[in-house]
């Protein structure tokens, strides 16, 4: 069974511009007439570069979009904690983050404090290709953050220009769309914002989903592990609901 939804993405306009890009290319899947340099502009940036899943989705949040966060970011969230109340969990941030003197734990539990007051849902459920399947079977394309280290099986990145060395070189993060499957073949394929990108050199390819997953849980290595599902408010249409012929 195949199941490709149509989908484009601009090329990132630089290294650390990978989120708010596909933000936008979901935004332009929804006919959302955002740009991608107003998008830039919009989402947060973290100090040394990129930004995170959350500030991505409350940007989403407050342009009248429903978020869900599916999290496996086991420095944010301790498993115990996603079936909290929203006011306990809430309340467990709080005390994390004056325990722990983390900077980036500092900016991620303010954005998540946003994201749930903004309405934001957040879950943890087993990683698997159902999961990943079940959401682009209804039309949804979904941005993953995770381990562009282990996806590309590059190099280790060193310095500013984020230059391949496996020697000195640090983990690297990235966000990609997922917008279709080949259950047979058990293939994703992938929108990724980076011409650039070793594993293949172009913005769309198909790769092993049991590839993407683990690259999705290694992203706990650099702020990423998540899946971030936008989903339009519910009066509204998305991109595959309206043209249903383009779907295959």
């Amino acid at each position: 069974m195949k199941d490709l939804l149509p989908f484009d993405i601009a090329p990132q306009p630089d290294e650390i511009t990978c989120g708010p890009t596909c933000l936008q290319a979901i935004y332009q899947y929804y006919t959302d007439p955002i740009g991608l340099t107003q998008t830039i502009d919009e989402v947060p940036m973290l100090e040394g570069g990129g930004t995170l899943a959350v500030l991505l989705a409350c940007h989403a949040l407050q342009r009248g979009y429903r978020a869900t966060i599916y999290t496996y970011k086991l420095q944010i969230f301790d498993p115990t904690w996603i079936d909290l109340p929203r006011e306990v969990l809430v309340d467990k941030l709080l005390a994390q983050a004056a325990f722990k003197n983390d900077p980036k734990i500092q900016v991620a539990t303010d954005a998540y404090l946003k994201f749930i007051a903004l309405g934001g849902q957040l879950k943890a459920q087993d990683l698997n290709g159902s999961l990943i399947r079940g959401f682009l079977k209804q039309g949804t394309p979904i941005i993953a953050g995770l381990s562009a280290t282990f996806l590309y099986r590059s190099a280790r990145e060193f310095g500013p220009n984020c230059d391949y060395d496996d020697v000195r070189g640090e983990p690297s993060g990235h966000f990609v769309v997922l917008h279709g499957y080949d259950r047979e073949a058990r293939t994703v394929h992938v929108a990724d914002p980076l011409q650039s990108n070793p594993m293949t050199g172009t913005r769309k390819y198909t790769a092993s989903i049991d590839r993407v997953i683990n690259a999705i849980l290694l992203g706990v290595l650099t702020y990423d592990a998540n899946l971030l599902i936008i989903q339009p408010a519910k009066e509204k249409k998305s991109h595959a609901q309206a043209h249903p012929d383009r779907r295959r």
